[in-house]
């Protein structure tokens, strides 16, 4: 029986594009993709999600691999990417209906130290009965102990949970843990009926 749904941020509570904020900092595609690689796609970005480098660290790493004229504008990436950040649409509304069914509202998130600037900004965290953040716990997706560390920490049984992320690799981590899982495709509509079946099964 399904006790309590968990919930990824990136993609699936808030939708996350990084170009949001280079078309605004970059003057061509060129600096728009250098800035993308070793920013956006770099070791730093996971480092900082492990918690292993806080964001603000992510510039002084990153600046070794690009030409000095693009360091103002690395800087301006690194301390306002958040703006990339915006609400999906239906993940409030779905959050919320669960929660008055009764359900453990849950996120199980990726996220470097910033999380706990933009996110609330975003959601009502009274919304959700626990988070928990990679650079937090020093263990990240999908990593089988990061799971485990959610579900000791809230005692949650693994069987009673359903894990939502967009990333395929984590929900299959999650399903392997004992949780039931589903593959966010960007339609709340979809996650519904998927979660129905789940729930009626």
């Amino acid at each position: 029986m399904i006790k309590n749904i968990i919930m990824d941020m990136g993609n699936v509570l808030l939708a996350y594009d990084p170009y949001v904020i280079l078309n605004l900092v970059c003057d061509t595609e060129e600096e728009k993709q250098l800035i993308h690689t070793h920013l956006f796609e770099g070791e730093a970005w996971i480092m900082a999600d492990r918690g292993e480098i806080t964001n603000e660290q992510r510039y002084d790493i990153v600046k070794e691999h690009l030409p000095e004229e693009l360091h103002e504008k690395l800087k301006r990436c690194v301390d306002g990417w958040d703006i990339c950040l915006t609400p999906i649409d239906g993940a409030q509304a779905f959050c919320e209906t669960y929660r008055k069914k009764g359900y453990g509202m849950y996120v199980l998130s990726n996220a470097c130290n910033r999380f706990y600037t933009y996110f609330p900004r975003q959601y009502d965290v009274e919304l959700f009965d626990g988070i928990m953040v990679s650079s937090t716990v020093r263990l990240i997706k999908p990593d089988r102990k990061i799971y485990e560390l959610l579900c000791e920490t809230y005692e949650l049984t693994p069987q009673e949970c359903v894990f939502i992320d967009d990333r395929v690799e984590n929900v299959e981590a999650a399903k392997d843990y004992g949780m039931h899982g589903i593959v966010f495709d960007g339609d709340y509509a979809s996650v519904e009926r998927k979660l129905q079946c789940l729930l009626e099964a």
